[in-house]
């Protein structure tokens, strides 16, 4: 079993930063690609980031390569997610995910993850 825990949102200016981290307990977490989706109020959850096991590879949303950088520290057990140049329609809540086999190339899909975290609040003003 893996447990997700996120933490770093909160409330940042247009054009700020933040870094939201998702710790993770479980002993195969360093074997397991990871990702990040995000859910805006009114929308269905979209894809923003994933990274294999190994860190050697990454998907990114077309929209928001660039800006946003996936990273991981399987010695801390924990996932990074640094978004920088915010706009105000990044606001939304970010939620982190394990994938659901060990060993895979980092996954785009929702039904890839089979764990979640609570999710953490970012909101961007304008």
């Amino acid at each position: 079993q893996v447990q997700l825990v996120e933490s770093g949102g909160g409330l940042v200016q247009a054009g700020g930063s933040l870094r939201l981290s998702c710790a993770a307990s479980g002993r195969t977490f360093s074997q397991l690609s990871v990702g990040w989706f995000r859910q805006a109020p009114g929308k269905e959850r979209e894809f923003v980031a994933a990274l294999s096991w190994s860190g050697g590879s990454t998907e990114y949303a077309h929209s928001l390569k660039g800006r946003f950088t996936i990273s991981r520290d399987n010695a801390k057990n924990t996932v990074y997610l640094q978004m920088n140049s915010l706009l105000p329609e990044d606001t939304a809540v970010y939620y982190c995910a394990a994938d659901r086999y060990l060993f895979r190339s980092p996954k785009r899909e929702e039904y890839e993850y089979n764990y979640w975290g609570q999710g953490t609040q970012v909101t961007v003003s304008s």
